[in-house]
């Protein structure tokens, strides 16, 4: 058998991220890259439908994965210099940051929405079930596919290993508020990464990753970032609109396809009339934004209107428009909703397509994973307990917006309450 070649990848991001296949370790995450399952990722877009709002936005999740493998090989490699009592978890380490994310479907986390599915849950799936998956994890060692589990279930005995792979500061978000801020051009998204990973430290007695008092500004600054990049970035009103858009439009696929009114092949089908989990492995891999896209090109020839008004609007970015009704009490959020579908009506659109109450919240800083621990001279110190600025960010954050055709904005502002709150 020929020896598998060192492979590097140029990533627009990070430069280039070189495995060298003489490192057991990196030889395996090549072989774990070339399986169908992982090179799957790079035909689902890391922002779902976000490249309608920020054109750059075309960013896969293979190339999100890389970078999380990247970082977390940065972080850990350090860290062993220092505590070489580590090292056996390496392999650990860098499998679960590289293989966090290939249990995403269609459109990301858009699609979650769409289909119910949960990413989480079919990544440990894959790895456990996948006989190409499971294989190359056994032959390195027959307990790696459990640990892997247990990292993600944050059971593992090791805090510090889930710690780097998920949680409040780990390698994941580290890639991807670097590498969403880049592609969506959002330049408050930047981060000091190399001064991140010269702060991250391990602490013995408790296992778990900590961050040296120098680095406090640092982390700050990266919790800073995360806040302004959901509040501009993942909840835009135009992604939230596009979003809710694009699941009316399955909606009403799936209620034409139990008429026999329209086609979809088999992959589609399933994922459309999965219930209680039941879709199978096979019929789960075999879906990405392709496979559904290119259902949405077919639908826009259908003879429903509905269907096809909303499969042409996704494609060619006729998008629905958002208004901010955040400063509304419930009662009046439901009165707008109320008045919109009203107008909808008026205007020959089905209201129960093409308007609705779309709400987001975005959860403050939280003790998730253990939280933030500083190391100082007394000990572990949690960083909102030293912060000001974090103690700030603790609040959540729920916005709501009321979706609609922009044929009636007009007549929907001079709704009274939405003139009471301008007033």
């Amino acid at each position: 058998m020929q020896p598998l070649p060192s492979r590097t990848y140029h990533d627009p991001l990070h430069g280039s991220i070189t495995l060298t296949a003489q490192d057991p370790v990196e030889s395996l995450l090549i072989q774990l890259i070339d399986t169908p399952e992982f090179q799957r990722l790079r035909r689902i877009r890391q922002l779902g439908t976000a490249s309608l709002t920020f054109h750059g936005a075309e960013g896969s999740r293979f190339t999100h994965s890389l970078g999380v493998m990247h970082v977390a090989r940065l972080a850990f490699d350090r860290l062993i210099q220092t505590y070489p009592q580590l090292l056996p978890y390496r392999a650990l380490v860098l499998c679960g940051a590289l293989l966090h994310d290939i249990g995403h479907g269609p459109y990301s986390h858009t699609g979650e929405d769409i289909f119910n599915s949960h990413h989480e849950t079919w990544t440990r799936t894959i790895l456990r079930e996948s006989p190409r998956m499971r294989t190359l994890l056994d032959q390195f060692d027959p307990d790696l596919a459990s640990q892997l589990e247990q990292v993600y279930l944050k059971t593992f005995e090791l805090p510090i290993v889930s710690q780097l792979v998920s949680s409040q500061l780990d390698c994941d978000r580290l890639d991807y508020l670097l590498r969403d801020s880049y592609f969506t051009g959002a330049s408050y998204g930047q981060l000091d990464l190399d001064r991140i990973l010269m702060a991250l430290d391990y602490d013995p007695q408790t296992q778990q990753l900590v961050v040296e008092q120098k680095g406090q500004a640092a982390i700050e600054h990266y919790l800073v970032v995360r806040y302004f990049m959901y509040a501009q970035i993942y909840n835009h009103p135009k992604n939230l609109a596009s979003a809710w858009g694009l699941v009316q439009a399955f909606r009403r696929a799936k209620e034409l396809l139990k008429e026999g009114k329209i086609s979809a092949d088999q992959t589609v089908r399933a994922w459309l009339f999965q219930t209680d989990g039941n879709l199978s492995l096979q019929d789960y891999l075999a879906a990405d934004d392709i496979v559904f896209t290119y259902h949405l090109h077919l639908w826009q020839q259908s003879n429903d209107a509905i269907l096809s008004n909303l499969c042409r609007r996704h494609l060619n970015r006729d998008l629905l428009k958002a208004m901010d009704i955040t400063d509304l009490t419930a009662a009046q959020q439901q009165d707008c909703l109320a008045h919109s579908q009203k107008l909808v009506q008026a205007q020959g659109w089905d209201p129960n397509y093409y308007t609705g109450l779309q709400v987001a919240l975005t959860r403050g800083y939280t003790l998730y994973q253990r939280g933030i621990n500083l190391l100082t001279g007394q000990g572990l110190v949690e960083i909102s307990e030293v912060s000001v600025l974090v103690q700030a960010l603790i609040q959540p954050f729920r916005r709501a917006w009321i979706i609609y055709p922009l044929g009636i904005e007009n007549d929907l502002k001079q709704i009274p309450v939405l003139q009471e709150q301008r007033q």
